[in-house]
């Protein structure tokens, strides 16, 4: 089994700094902190009327989507808009919930292409897949979650986890956008990585510090032929004063069996420890998501979890999502 030979990610020497001080900002929240409704920015009318010129002017002036950009249509309104939206993605809480898209005055692809330049005021837009695919369908496509399937191509619960936890370069934006909600469930909830942080270092001071070294990751087979198909990879990070997260407990043990490796006690019982901590009740608020709504959080400071779900039986009317991811650093590529 090749294995990446470096661990990537590494947290420098500041990260033992953070082995004995709690987190005392605004994003070590928890859910009694939070009021949902907060989360919610509601679009103005100047905004709105933006977003319907913009769908019009893309019937007018028809381009490839991925060559659509801010640049191209008025937009001083929805800029200003954004603004607010980073605000709550950058300080606090970490998430923000646009309603919504006006989706009874277009088309779902005069949405998905609205949602496409909005998140280019958002971030710059990176690949999804290692063919660099960059809107990506989160929809249930009735597989199984196993090896090579992502778990968002079915319907199953995700626990707590940040977006490609395993990458090189994980983006620090998600954003989706509601096409369909499901028939029942597919309920989000959302974590402050800074929480989780606090209570692994009460509860778990050592778990905690072997949670700073690398472990080993499945990649999902989203690499190219003959590459290592785990990397290594610490859970968390600290860097230039900023805490990060990589969470994915589920990957984490799939990287190991992929490897043909046990897992030492050591590793097994951080994972364990991290899997209690994700599992306390108090953590996480639920946030709904509806139709044309846009939600956006910061991967880097909020881990979020998905309930499973259930859709009826017309095609036509099964939960769909869009998705982009968004990242400054590196290439727009997979890997960055």
């Amino acid at each position: 089994m090749q294995l990446a030979v470096d661990c990537i990610d590494l947290g420098h020497e500041e990260s033992a700094s953070m082995l004995d001080q709690q987190i005392e900002d605004a994003r070590a929240w928890v859910a009694a902190d939070i009021d949902p409704d907060a989360c919610v920015v509601m679009l103005d009318d100047a905004a709105r009327d933006e977003l319907l010129q913009m769908a019009q002017q893309m019937h007018d002036e028809p381009l490839p989507l991925l060559l659509r950009g801010p640049e191209q249509f008025a937009s001083a309104a929805l800029r200003d808009f954004l603004l607010r939206v980073r605000t709550l993605l950058d300080e606090h809480p970490g998430i923000a919930v646009i309603d919504r898209l006006p989706m009874a005055g277009m088309d779902e692809q005069d949405a998905v292409a609205v949602f496409w330049v909005l998140g280019k005021l958002v971030g710059r837009p990176v690949a999804q897949k290692w063919d660099g695919s960059m809107l990506y369908d989160v929809a249930d496509t009735g597989q199984s979650y196993s090896y090579g399937v992502r778990g968002s191509y079915t319907n199953v619960e995700l626990l707590l986890h940040t977006d490609n936890a395993f990458a090189i370069m994980p983006p620090e934006y998600v954003a989706l956008l509601c096409i369909r909600p499901a028939l029942k469930g597919g309920v989000s909830r959302f974590c402050s990585i800074h929480t989780l942080h606090n209570r692994m270092l009460a509860d778990h001071p050592g778990e905690l510090e072997r949670l700073y070294r690398c472990v080993l990751w499945d990649r999902q087979a989203e690499h190219a032929p003959g590459a290592a198909p785990i990397v290594q990879a610490p859970v968390f990070r600290y860097h230039e004063g900023k805490l990060s997260a990589r969470l994915n407990v589920s990957l984490i043990k799939k990287g190991y069996q992929v490897a043909g490796i046990d897992m030492d006690s050591e590793t097994s019982d951080a994972v364990a420890a991290l899997s209690a901590v994700t599992d306390q009740p108090d953590l996480c608020f639920e946030l709904a998501i509806e139709r044309g709504q846009m939600q956006i959080l910061n991967n880097r400071d909020v881990a979020h979890y998905r309930s499973e779900f259930t859709d009826g039986e017309d095609p036509a009317r099964k939960r769909h999502l869009v998705r982009t991811w968004h990242r400054e650093s590196g290439l727009p590529t997979y890997d960055g």
